[in-house]
């Protein structure tokens, strides 16, 4: 969960794909010794990278994928916190092919057996397909472009729309979610074998599936599962069971006043959700701490605070808009966002940039690196039995660099035509541009990503906001402009930096990098088509969706409606008093940040997040309630049987999570039908005698 640490390095990018990381997201410090892995398996042999590539592998990936689409779709609505789901993708893609294969196996009909590289490909494909439900924007930058949030904003802008259909998505998701895979191709030598990129994300992610394929892993596996399946199941019920009560607004469990009205209205509750629950059980504790810090701070002290400015410092007419209290809420959020978005962008690019000029040195001072496609014999003295092993599989099926150019200048020729015809006030000038300049963001950000975990994409996303928004104008479109070019460099970059997490994966479980590089098109083209038609759902099924009372009120496309009128507009927009209290907070994100830095690991555990401080600002603290709950939950288990809570606590929370987040597929399909709960559950003030 941009933080993932749980999260990536902004907050509406609580979504990344590690297992194990520092709770600060930090984790650049070498793998500790392990005994070797590849003995395990050297008596079994490594199929080509056809046979790695498998119908039933790709069927499952498109039964998980939808589920995981489901699931991130509603975080994105909701909160826009969403964790790593690469643990249950490679736990539930693991016991369906294994299933498949036992029940082949007992019959003899078995033709190929189930290899760790299927394991990889299938959490390549699937995390590549539910990613596009992130990186596409749906509840960021598209709904940002919608009339819903146009409406809550300022008006002299309403005209500046394009509301969602399922075509134009569709088409621009194809045309620049596959540029970013293009561009980093070239680069998987570099970044793997002569950089020796660390990536612990997709480290991890390895070590994940590499246990599951030994007799000791399989069987705890199994359990694992087993249990996902206890809490799936108790999860998908409970969402049933309380949507029975939800027959009216602000009716049901997800309004019950737990801490008091006066509280409620601050919007301090336990909302009875499962699956920030079980987010929270995932998520590191300081996460969940800093998010509970920033819901306190705002709406425990500064809203209140400001709302006895009504009258001196806003209209009371206009609290509930981009003039009033609401404008304090989303653009103090958006100071922090940027203060931390800039430090961390300027830490991390420092580090890519002092870290290639160490290789090079390395190179100059006479340690060459190969660059024939084989190591040179001092390497291959030196290197371990597994990296031996890795390395020669990683080179021996190669992706010849003409594929990668051709597909990027062919599909960039293509955008350069099609964005202008779907988006009219971003002309092909401005695409040609950024995709000039992709290739080099997306390798800083791969290269980035592979020393600290982090990934930068949604900071180039809202720099795009910024420059190609002032660049077009407020007069000619430039929050359409601004926010559809978020869209086009968050999605090069991102998938670029996801590749090389996935190509690293590769090489330490032996899938060949052919193997990734189309399990994860497949993956990606699956969710370009998946993505859109389940955002469709939820649009068509939620009339209210992107409403502030709205159980998807989609905060970030408020967040980011608002940045792009601050890029063509200027401070003009912000309320009295808002553009110093921005200022203050943007230079104290970057002040904790520094703190946070200087005093090391073993102290900033102990210092809140700015990132995550800041989500709960516009949204309000109800989901920071059960994600610490979660974290109480964990924290008590591991006091009393800490193996047991390491083991099956991941299993736990991804069966709250996904039983939750399937049940909002009937529950969709029941308010397209028209079909509304029987029951209206409310609390109310009791009546005064």
């Amino acid at each position: 969960m941009d933080v993932e640490k749980a999260a990536e390095t902004s907050p509406d990018n609580f979504r990344r794909r590690n297992v194990y990381s520092t709770p600060d997201g930090d984790n650049n410090s070498n793998e500790p010794p392990t005994p070797s892995v590849e003995k395990l398996f050297s008596g079994k042999v490594v199929p080509p990278w056809q046979s790695q590539l498998t119908l039933r592998a790709f069927v499952v990936s498109l039964i998980l994928s939808v589920l995981f689409t489901f699931i991130v779709m509603k975080l994105n609505l909701t909160t826009g916190v969403i964790p790593s789901l690469n643990v249950s993708a490679g736990l539930l893609g693991f016991f369906f092919v294994k299933t498949w294969t036992k029940f082949l196996e007992k019959f003899g009909v078995l033709k190929q057996p189930f290899t760790r590289q299927e394991n990889t490909v299938i959490q390549t494909c699937v995390v590549a397909s539910s990613g596009i439900a992130f990186s596409g924007g749906f509840g960021s930058y598209i709904l940002a472009m919608s009339s819903k949030i146009a409406h809550r904003g300022d008006k002299g802008f309403q005209h500046d729309i394009k509301d969602p259909r399922l075509g134009w998505m569709i088409g621009f998701l194809f045309v620049v979610s596959f540029l970013g895979l293009f561009s980093v191709v070239p680069l998987r030598k570099i970044m793997i074998i002569d950089f020796k990129l660390i990536y612990p994300s997709g480290t991890a992610t390895a070590h994940l599936i590499n246990s599951f394929h030994t007799p000791k892993g399989a069987k705890l596996a199994k359990k694992q599962v087993k249990t996902l399946g206890k809490f799936f199941t108790f999860s998908f019920l409970w969402g049933f069971f309380q949507w029975f009560f939800t027959g009216g607004q602000t009716c049901g469990f997800t309004n019950f006043p737990t801490f008091g009205l006066k509280a409620f209205a601050s919007r301090f509750y336990f909302d009875f959700s499962a699956t920030y629950v079980g987010v929270g059980m995932i998520c590191p504790y300081l996460i969940n701490i800093s998010l509970l810090f920033g819901a306190i701070l705002s709406w425990g002290i500064m809203w209140p605070l400001i709302e006895t400015k009504k009258g001196q410092w806003y209209e009371v007419q206009l609290t509930q808009t981009m003039h009033g209290l609401q404008g304090y809420q989303i653009f103090i959020a958006i100071a922090i966002i940027l203060g931390d978005g800039l430090y961390n962008f300027v830490k991390v690019f420092g580090r890519t940039i002092f870290g290639l000029y160490k290789q090079f040195q390395r190179k100059d001072s006479g340690a060459i690196l190969p660059s024939d496609g084989q190591p040179n014999s001092e390497d291959s003295a030196s290197q371990s039995f597994d990296d031996q092993r890795r390395t020669h599989y990683f080179l021996k099926d190669q992706i010849p660099n003409w594929v990668a150019v051709v597909g990027y200048v062919t599909i960039a020729t293509v955008s350069i035509i099609t964005l202008p015809h779907i988006f009219h006030s971003l002309k092909w000038y401005h695409v040609l541009v950024m995709y000039i300049i992709a290739p080099m963001l997306a390798f800083c950000n791969a290269y980035g990503c592979g020393l600290t975990d982090w990934s930068l994409a949604s900071t180039y996303g809202k720099l795009a906001i910024f420059v190609i928004g002032a660049w077009a104008g407020a007069s000619h479109g430039g929050i359409i402009a601004g926010l559809a070019a978020c869209g086009v460099l968050m999605n090069i970059v991102a998938t670029a930096s996801d590749l090389s997490q996935d190509f690293k994966t590769g090489y330490m479980t032996l899938a060949s990098p052919r193997s990734m590089f189309v399990s994860q098109i497949i993956g990606t083209a699956m969710g370009c088509i998946i993505s859109p038609c389940v955002f469709w759902l939820f649009y068509k099924a939620f009339p209210d969706l992107g409403e502030n009372t709205s159980q998807y009120m989609a905060p970030y496309g408020a967040i980011y409606r608002s940045m792009a009128t601050l890029g063509v507009e200027g401070f003009g927009s912000l309320p009295k008093n808002c553009l110093t209290l921005c200022v203050i907070f943007f230079a104290g994100a970057m002040a904790v940040n520094g703190i946070r830095d200087f005093l090391g690991n073993k102290w900033a555990r102990f210092i809140p997040i700015p990132m995550a401080m800041a989500i709960p600002f516009y949204i309000g603290g109800y989901f920071t309630i059960d994600m610490c709950v979660g974290s109480l939950i964990l924290f008590l288990w591991q006091c009393t049987n800490k193996a047991n809570a390491d083991a099956f606590g991941p299993a736990v929370a991804s069966g709250l999570i996904c039983g939750d987040g399937i049940w909002t597929l009937p529950s969709s399909i029941l308010a397209l039908a028209g079909i509304r709960p029987p029951l209206c559950l409310q609390v109310v003030p009791r009546l005064k005698s």
